[in-house]
This record gives structure tokens, C-alpha cells and sequence, in this order.
């Protein structure tokens, strides 16, 4: 399994807009320059993440993008999903599937099973807010969560 360009972009994109979120909205031109990705393709991005709900558009001349929720509430799963759709190794252990006639026999579901899993554990477990860096995380937390992470606020 491989994550493709649109899902590497897409992670890019989210960072970056978790990194320059504020109360402006960030135009696709601006990330488009800073992370040297395509404009076209760019929105093409955008739409989907838009549609999955993990961003919110702003029209007009001075419009752009927000993230639809914060960086702790958006993990990579929620962004690779949008743009990948399921990551499952094979068919047979897909979200939904229908169980082939030899699921019962067969000798690397329970293989497939285990990598799916291990595959959805990793990605649901690891959120925005984790690929920023240190110092751009700490200036975007509350002081509430310093608190809940030892961490002096001043």
C-alpha cells in the first residue's frame, strides 16, 4: 500500500493551514507558494477536504481556508481517508466488504487483518497538532493543556 500524491499533499495542506491558521483566512496561493504545489491541483485537494468536512471555505476577495476544527481534533486517518479512501491491504478486510467464499479458509485474512489494523491504530492515533513542530503545537494550545502536559504556560 502506498499513500499517493494527493494524500502526501493533503497532509502538507493541512499543516500548513494548522500552522498559519488565524483569524484571516489562508488563500490557496499562499500554501500553493510555501509548500510549491500546483494551484489546480491544490484545490482539487482542497474540495475534498473541504467536502470531508476538515475545512471550511471562505468566499470573496479576501477569502480563503480555515481548518473546520483544531489541530487536536483532526488526526492523519480523518485526511488520508478523505483523500485515499479506505486503506485497507486487500478487499477482503475493507471497511464494508462482503466476505469471499474461502474468508473462512483462507490463510492470510488473519494477516491482512492484523496489517489493516496496525495501518487505522497508527493513523487515528497520531493528529495534526503531532507533525507540527514543538514551538508552532505550544503556541496554538490553550494554557489548559499546558497544564495537562506539566508544561509552565509561562
Amino acid at each position: 500500500m502506498m499513500i499517493s500524491t494527493k494524500g502526501r499533499y493533503a497532509l502538507r495542506i493541512m499543516v500548513d493551514l494548522a500552522q498559519h491558521d488565524g483569524d484571516a483566512p489562508v488563500s490557496v496561493r499562499e500554501i500553493a507558494r510555501r509548500q510549491d504545489i500546483s494551484g489546480k491541483y491544490m484545490e482539487q485537494i482542497i474540495s475534498v477536504l473541504t467536502r470531508a468536512g476538515l475545512l471550511r471555505s471562505i468566499r470573496g476577495a479576501q477569502g480563503g481556508y480555515h481548518l473546520a476544527k483544531t489541530p487536536q481534533e483532526i488526526t492523519v486517518g480523518m485526511i488520508l481517508r478523505a483523500t485515499e479512501g479506505d486503506l485497507a491491504p486487500a478487499e477482503c478486510v475493507a471497511h464494508g466488504a462482503q466476505h469471499c467464499n474461502r474468508s473462512g479458509a483462507c490463510p492470510s485474512r488473519a494477516v491482512f487483518e492484523k496489517v489493516y489494523s496496525a495501518i487505522n491504530d497508527v493513523i487515528d492515533g497520531v493528529k495534526l497538532c503531532d507533525l507540527m513542530s514543538d514551538a508552532e503545537r505550544d503556541a496554538r494550545l490553550p494554557y489548559d493543556a499546558y497544564i495537562q502536559q506539566g508544561r509552565e504556560a509561562f
